[in-house]
């Protein structure tokens, strides 16, 4: 390994990079996450052997029925295509302990402990690149089944062991078995306190001098690439990258049968809603999807994901590419904005017969509905953008989600009018925050 950087140093040297390494990661804008290991036959939440209290040696017998079956991991793939996603992230190890790839390092692991175990990693990488796919592992830094994860808070000697036993694995994740990997997406910390505790600073550079072009989330108690706001969607500050990862039935992020997960799973408008959100604030989305015990998708999550897939396929120029954090707030009650230089693009979650945007003073070109770009008339006013009636025809067909582009002569500056004006002696406007 290269000479050890100082914070400061390595934090100089990935930022000098960080714009070219992440080019493909912000135009890609939405991610499918998949947790999958042995809690998945439990099929309860997947902090199950932690909050459920339970012997190791009894967790480990999990093993004997955890069953992937072959090809479940192209099932993923080619869900995730057809949904428009972009990436996907598997958790090669879960806080459990448990390794879905042929681990030396670590012989508690798929392979070695599951009736017809395969290398799940291998063929999740396989699949997503036959797919087109970015390809991520997510990568747990709590162990619960390895002794040293919870003596290293005040242990040396420890700390020690489990470093090693830390880099052992990313060495074998990253150091060229399953060829190129995209996202390296470290969670949970704990007990470790700082990045010193961890020695991220010398892990994460050995992971770049691995894999110079890899993406590292901020799990690791450094900043490194992106930040990832967990079930909220909350964008970061200063152009920095982030990631709000989200569960689809917003109870679990491991496998719950369908009787549990059915009613609470997004509908296809929700996931929309979500997406819409992260392009707003210039940010990308990961959804989560959990398995089922063989590896097969849920199905209350199949078609939500392939309708948003079809409308993506119609709208994706109001998503994919680089994207704005959107400065119009409120212009309307049934619809918002993401936004991509003088274009506004105004997402209309309900559909009305007149259609009237409030408060810009930027000169407005032109409005096209997507796909196909057909003009839409109208007028202009110091108060009030006033849309002509729209054909039924340009009303979306596949969530109900109509995009409209609003080109602007310049970057769009919108003020609003505050509430009840006339109270005040007249009218009053503010800015938009």
């Amino acid at each position: 390994m290269a000479e050890l950087l100082s914070k400061s140093a390595y934090e100089e040297q990935i930022a000098a990079t960080r714009e070219q390494r992440m080019a493909w990661w912000r135009e890609a804008r939405f991610g499918m996450f998949v947790h999958y290991g042995l809690h998945t036959v439990l099929g309860r939440n997947e902090w199950a052997m932690a909050i459920e209290n339970w012997p190791i040696a009894e967790y480990e017998q999990l093993a004997t029925q955890f069953q992937p079956k072959p090809g479940c991991t192209r099932e993923w793939a080619r869900l995730a295509k057809a949904a428009g996603m972009k990436y996907a992230v598997l958790t090669s190890r879960h806080h459990e302990g448990f390794s879905l790839w042929d681990s030396q390092v670590n012989p508690y692991n798929v392979v070695r402990c599951c009736p017809g175990g395969f290398d799940v990693v291998a063929e999740f990488v396989e699949s997503c690149r036959a797919e087109g796919l970015g390809v991520g592992l997510y990568f747990s830094l709590m162990d619960w089944h390895h002794p040293d994860s919870w003596r290293c808070a005040f242990d040396q000697a420890a700390r020690a062991r489990f470093q090693e036993f830390l880099r052992g694995m990313l060495r074998e994740l990253l150091g060229g078995r399953y060829g190129k990997i995209d996202i390296l997406w470290y969670d949970v910390p704990a007990p470790m306190e700082s990045h010193e505790g961890w020695g991220s600073l010398e892990m994460n550079q050995m992971v770049r001098e691995l894999a110079p072009d890899i993406l590292i989330d901020n799990r690791s108690r450094l900043d490194e690439d992106f930040s990832t706001p967990e079930e909220h969607i909350t964008a970061a500050q200063g152009g920095r990258g982030w990631e709000a990862c989200m569960t689809f039935n917003r109870i679990s992020w491991g496998y719950l049968d369908s009787a549990q997960a059915e009613p609470y799973s997004y509908n296809a408008q929700g996931i929309l809603r979500m997406l819409h959100t992260v392009c707003s604030g210039s940010g990308n989305l990961l959804l989560n999807i959990g398995p089922q015990v063989d590896g097969s998708v849920p199905a209350e999550a199949v078609e939500p994901l392939k309708t948003v897939g079809q409308w993506l396929a119609a709208n994706g120029e109001a998503v994919y590419g680089r994207l704005d954090q959107a400065t119009a707030g409120t212009a309307s009650g049934v619809g918002s904005f993401s936004q991509r230089g003088n274009k506004l693009y105004f997402w209309q979650w309900i559909w009305t017969d007149q259609l009237i945007l409030g408060g810009f003073e930027t000169k407005l070109l032109s409005i096209k509905a997507l796909p196909g770009g057909q003009s839409v008339g109208f007028r202009q006013t110091e108060r009030q953008i006033i849309v002509d009636p729209r054909p039924a025809e340009l009303r979306d067909p596949i969530a109900n989600v109509t995009i409209f582009e609003l080109e602007f002569e310049a970057p769009p500056v919108q003020r609003r009018c505050s509430a009840y004006p006339q109270l005040h002696g007249g009218r009053q406007w503010v800015a938009d925050a």
